[in-house]
C-alpha cells in the first residue's frame, strides 16, 4: 500500500515536469546557427505577360549548436531593397518540424524567396546589370514556442543568377 501511494504522489509531479519541459520556448538565436549561406537572384521564368522574372533568394542550413534537441522552429525571411525600409516580400516556413534536430546536426538546405522581384524583356544577365537595378537583402527571423520573433541574420543578395 505504501508503494502505491508513493507512486501516485510522484506520478502527477513527474508528468507535470515532463509536460512543462516539452512546452519550453527556446532562444533560437542562441540554440541555432545559420550556416552554408548562398544568395542570388532566382530565375522564376517567363511570366504570363511574356516578361522574365528574377526574385531575391537565400538558401542556408540551420545548425543546432545547443546540447539539446530542438523541434518546431519557424522562420520568416523579410526581403527589402537596399536603402529602402519598405518590405519587398516575405517567405515563411516551418524550418524544423516536430521530429526535431539533434545537437550538432544540420537541417537540409532551406530556400526562401521573395514573391516580388524584377521583370523585364531583357536577357536575364542584362537585368542584373541594368542601371535601374537596386540590390536587395534578406533578414531572417526565427521563433520557437511562445517566444517573440527574433532576428537571426541579415544577408546581402549577391548579383548572381540562380537556376535552382
Amino acid at each position: 500500500m505504501y508503494n502505491r501511494r508513493m507512486v501516485r504522489r510522484l506520478t502527477l509531479p513527474l508528468l507535470a515536469a515532463l509536460v512543462l519541459t516539452g512546452c519550453e520556448s527556446r532562444e533560437v538565436e542562441k540554440d541555432l546557427s545559420i550556416v552554408e549561406v548562398h544568395t542570388g537572384w532566382y530565375d522564376a521564368g517567363v511570366q504570363s505577360d511574356g516578361n522574365t522574372k528574377l526574385v531575391p533568394s537565400v538558401s542556408f542550413e540551420l545548425q543546432n549548436v545547443s546540447d539539446r534537441e530542438i523541434a518546431s522552429v519557424q522562420l520568416n525571411a523579410v526581403f527589402r531593397r537596399v536603402g529602402e525600409a519598405e518590405n519587398w516580400g516575405e517567405h515563411f516556413i516551418r524550418a524544423i518540424d516536430t521530429g526535431g534536430l539533434a545537437p550538432g546536426s544540420n537541417t537540409g538546405s532551406l530556400v526562401l524567396r521573395s514573391p516580388r522581384g524584377y521583370t523585364s524583356t531583357d536577357p536575364r544577365l542584362q537585368m542584373l546589370q541594368n542601371k535601374e537595378f537596386i540590390d536587395a537583402k534578406a533578414e531572417i527571423f526565427g521563433k520557437h514556442g511562445s517566444r517573440n520573433w527574433v532576428k537571426m541574420g541579415e544577408f546581402q543578395i549577391d548579383r548572381q543568377l540562380l537556376t535552382e
